[in-house]
């Protein structure tokens, strides 16, 4: 079942990003956006590098922040953060009621990160985790660049595309991503650096 809503182009969307991968806890981002163009908050807050608290730590971070009632969609970088901590973007959905949108700068080699899972502990839970998210959609959002891809939990992968066309403002990637990525960087490393 999938949340209908106009999408307005000053939507409102929580995009989060994770730091460098510097030690056991590693900071993620939450940047609050109106469209492609108005930052109006950030939040942050902690996951183990390489573990299985992903899910439930965004989900708190959504479900405490007091601009709940205002996120229309949830944009994610990637399917897994700190590593390969997974991210079960149905679960986010079912339990906040909010689209979620993955946005990926590549086609995900699945072999490869079902070899590099198996090196970590409930390699099979993870991958598992990770298929669920379902099919992968191509976006372009600028003639010329490279096309993204995208999972998305909750809402139709023709509207999410949309979306991410709308916020791609400053570049390839969805404006509220590439700045939940600038500032996690900035404040882990002491100045942003890396492509969001």
């Amino acid at each position: 079942m999938y949340r209908s809503f106009h999408i307005k182009n000053e939507i409102r969307i929580l995009a989060i990003d994770d730091s460098a991968l510097i030690g056991n806890q590693i900071m993620i981002i939450g940047a609050f956006f109106r469209g492609g163009e108005w930052l109006d908050g950030v939040m942050r807050a902690y996951i183990t590098r390489d573990g299985m608290d992903s899910t439930d730590i965004i989900t708190n971070m959504i479900m405490s922040s007091k601009h709940r009632e205002q996120i229309r969609v949830i944009m994610l970088d990637g399917m897994t953060y700190a590593g390969f901590n997974p991210v079960d973007i149905n679960y986010i959905w079912e339990l906040t009621g909010i689209p979620v949108v993955v946005v990926m700068r590549t086609y995900p080699d699945l072999r490869k990160i079902g070899d590099a899972l198996l090196h970590l502990p409930e390699p099979k839970k993870r991958m598992d985790i990770i298929l669920r998210a379902g099919n992968i959609t191509q976006v372009r959002t600028k003639p010329g660049y490279n096309p993204l891809y995208i999972q998305c939990a909750g809402i139709e992968a023709q509207h999410a595309a949309k979306i991410v066309r709308l916020t791609a403002t400053r570049s390839n990637i969805p404006e509220p991503l590439r700045v939940a990525h600038l500032i996690a960087t900035g404040i882990v490393l002491g100045e942003s650096r890396g492509k969001a």
